[in-house]
């Protein structure tokens, strides 16, 4: 019998990723990577996506007030290595640290998308109260 496959990430990954969550928001705001970029900035840790095998984890990060991403990004994927190991205390419970990857969380930029998108005149138009009567009509 194959074993039915699903994209959806299982109870353990959604756990153990926030468990990684939590523990680098927490060598963030302590301040335990010395680079005066990272230092400087207020980073938000939105999500860490776990692959199946629990060994590597993408951090979807935002540094807030700061326009140009890429920068403070290379420099937490350049500091990866020193926050697995920190992570160690937190997570002894895990046979093997995951690697860290760390990418730009864009959601933020596609819910502003579609809120503009929302309240457009075209589409408050369409979503007008005349449409309601129309449909009881109907």
């Amino acid at each position: 019998m194959a074993k039915a496959t699903s994209s959806a990430p299982s109870q353990r990954m959604l756990r153990v990723g926030e468990q990684v969550r939590a523990a680098l928001t927490q060598i963030l705001q302590r301040g335990e990577v010395r680079d005066d970029l990272i230092e400087s900035t207020v980073i938000s840790i939105s999500e860490v996506r776990m692959s199946p095998d629990l060994k590597i984890a993408t951090a979807y990060v935002t540094p807030l007030g700061v326009a140009d991403h890429t920068n403070i990004i290379s420099a937490l994927n350049r500091h990866a290595k020193f926050m697995r190991g920190r992570l160690g205390p937190q997570l002894r419970q895990m046979k093997y640290m995951p690697e860290l990857r760390f990418r730009d969380d864009t959601s933020f930029d596609n819910y502003q998308k579609i809120d503009a998108l929302l309240r457009s005149p075209e589409v408050q138009r369409d979503l007008g109260p005349s449409n309601e009567k129309d449909d009881e009509q109907n």
